[in-house]
């Protein structure tokens, strides 16, 4: 089977996540403990319900084990061609390596997987291929086909099966809801720090460093022109950031443009960092953009002399902040 993402492994911690692809050869878990869901974002609230797992995993001595899905479920029931994703698949996998999971299964998220009944999904994939001794779900999980499977049904064949369910409680399902919608709202409406303190780290993308039309260069400011790398990754609102960006493993700080350069008229929407202190050839390669605070709205210049002059106090700015 065909590998459907490249997965960047982070080896800073002692953790080494393993990732499954391939539902019909997983490896024998050891007392699974499970949780199945999006993970979008990987934000605070989630890592409540991370830490729920692995306090569970600790008390039993088993492992860690987070079932979700490519392509996003919405995508291929909802027809949901538009979804903005707070993180990609990569970076999700990166970000649960960071919290510790011993395993993360990636199922195919297939119209045939969604079209199987509920009490099949249980036998034929929870039982026989994870072989649960613990799942840890939410009150309101739906699975299945038409979303017949939830709770009760997993706590019905739970004897049966071999398994114990435990609930994920209804105030901490609500916060994960509101915690990724707000998030996604303030990182579109420059609320940067808002977004990040749900998040509980800096909101960041990566990108290809591209030609642009070198007008940076010429104002004194030079900057990389970044298109992103995934059409379905949420890119903040318009306006001026301060940012960090790291390049071929290095960090920098820097100062970001989202926007349509009403300045020069109004050109197709881009993203341009000024990176401070730095002066190489970085065309083509793949840069992290931490995007750390909002500084202004995108504003059109009489002048070009007008502009230059706010870049000088924007840098002055992101330095402050950064």
């Amino acid at each position: 089977m065909q590998p459907l993402f490249s997965i960047k492994r982070l080896r800073k911690q002692e953790f080494l996540l393993q990732v499954h692809q391939n539902i019909s050869n997983l490896p024998s878990f050891r007392k699974a403990v499970i949780t199945i869901g999006t993970f979008d974002g990987v934000h605070t609230g989630h890592r409540q319900i991370i830490a729920q797992l692995k306090e569970e995993a600790r008390r039993i001595n088993g492992e860690t084990v987070i079932i979700t899905f490519f392509p996003h479920p919405r995508k291929i029931i909802g027809k949901d061609g538009n979804i903005q994703l707070l993180t990609t698949q990569e970076e999700k996998t990166e970000l649960l390596e960071q919290q510790g999971i011993d395993h993360l299964i990636v199922i195919p998220f297939t119209p045939e997987f969604a079209e199987q009944t509920a009490q099949t999904y249980i036998s034929d994939f929870l039982v026989d291929k994870i072989h649960p001794h613990t799942i840890i779900i939410g009150y309101d999980h739906r699975f299945g086909k038409n979303r017949e499977g939830d709770y009760r049904m997993l706590e019905k064949f739970a004897s049966a099966c071999g398994y114990q369910v435990k609930e994920i409680s209804e105030r901490l399902l609500n916060e994960i809801a509101v915690s990724s919608t707000r998030a996604r709202k303030a990182l579109l409406n420059g609320e940067t720090e808002i977004a990040n303190e749900l998040l509980g780290y800096p909101y960041f993308f990566e990108g290809i460093v591209v030609d642009g039309n070198k007008l940076g260069r010429t104002l004194g400011y030079p900057t990389a022109n970044i298109e992103p790398g995934n059409p379905e990754k949420l890119i903040p609102g318009n306006g001026i950031y301060a940012v960090e960006i790291t390049v071929n493993g290095e960090c920098f700080k820097g100062m970001m443009s989202i926007g349509i350069r009403p300045t020069i008229g109004d050109s197709p929407r881009v993203i341009e960092v000024n990176i401070f202190d730095f002066d190489k050839d970085i065309y083509g390669q793949t840069v992290r953009v931490y995007v750390k605070s909002f500084l202004r709205s995108e504003e059109k210049f009489n002048t070009l002399e007008e502009l230059k002059v706010q870049l000088a106090k924007d840098k002055e700015e992101s330095l402050k902040r950064l």
